[in-house]
């Protein structure tokens, strides 16, 4: 199934593919307790629960997320880990929402036993399970040279960091974009960064959606793991309202992928990849966050 997600093909309105809605079943938990003066406080608590992907009849590993998209997780992760290859043909994913499992079948079997004595744990938080050849799976990546203008990247900040989102309404979490050009297009939230962005992946995987033209923007660190999941995605492009890890910095430089951090109102910092970017706009043309917006949310 291809979907209209090209410049040429998106529909006149500026209506996300998927956005976030925070008044979702099961998503957050109301709770009460009592703030510093000891007055009693009511608000909206983040789920989290168990998420376990198998992959034919293997387990392969339990995470913790918010619950939605568990497709698109589970495709996502796999396609991430390089456990699904392109050539390999899904021939479906089954959820049961009831035991929290999620199947993921192919024709024919893969190449992941291997795979699975490697695996380290990184520095995310939630389920940051990598294995070890996820860097050989750089080797070779060319990404795009697709251009990015500065007044895009503002457009997409701008719009990104006012839409409803469980981030605003109850914290404690992470957001992941998708977008194209000046529009975003699908907005995912888990507890977890590289969860959101699994589901990104997994979404691109089942639809078909190139990657070419696109950017990524996320409000989580830009740590090795987010930039080696961009690039195997073929993303040519990662931009955050937080910051750099060096190491994250130096693999973006080597596979040519612009990352982009610390993105606040006027202000933003290019450390990998400036060559993409157009300056087709002034900063002084921006104007400047409001202090509850000009807050990084990097999932408090």
């Amino acid at each position: 199934m291809q979907l209209p997600v090209s410049p040429e093909t998106l529909p006149n309105d500026d209506t996300y593919l998927i956005a976030p809605n925070p008044q979702a079943p099961g998503l957050t938990r109301a709770m009460t307790g009592r703030d510093q003066a000891g007055a009693e406080v009511a608000l909206h608590v983040v789920e989290e629960r168990p998420l376990t992907i198998y992959l034919n009849a293997q387990e392969i590993v339990t995470a913790m997320t918010i619950g939605d998209y568990p497709e698109y997780l589970a495709l996502g992760f796999l396609r991430n880990q390089g456990m699904l290859r392109d050539g390999d043909d899904v021939t479906g994913v089954d959820y049961d929402e009831e035991l929290g499992v999620v199947v993921v079948r192919t024709a024919s079997q893969t190449t992941y036993e291997d795979k699975m004595r490697k695996k380290t744990r990184t520095s995310g938080c939630a389920v940051g399970t990598v294995f070890g050849d996820m860097m050989e799976g750089l080797d070779g990546i060319h990404l795009p040279g697709s251009p990015v203008r500065l007044s895009w990247l503002y457009a997409l900040a701008a719009r990104i960091n006012t839409t409803p989102s469980l981030y605003l309404e109850a914290g404690a979490i992470h957001g992941t974009v998708l977008c194209c050009q000046d529009r975003p297009l699908v907005y995912m939230e888990d507890v977890g960064r590289h969860n959101a962005v699994d589901k990104i992946a997994g979404w691109m995987l089942k639809h078909g959606v190139e990657a070419e033209d696109k950017i990524l923007y996320t409000t989580g660190r830009l740590t090795s793991e987010m930039v080696i999941k961009t690039a195997l995605m073929g993303i040519p492009v990662l931009a955050s309202r937080s910051g750099f890890t060096a190491w994250g910095v130096e693999i973006a430089r080597q596979v040519g992928l612009t990352c982009i951090g610390r993105m606040r109102g006027r202000r933003f910092v290019c450390l990998s990849g400036e060559g993409r970017l157009v300056r087709d706009i002034t900063p002084d043309e921006i104007p400047e966050e409001g202090r509850r917006v000009g807050r990084e949310r990097t999932g408090r």
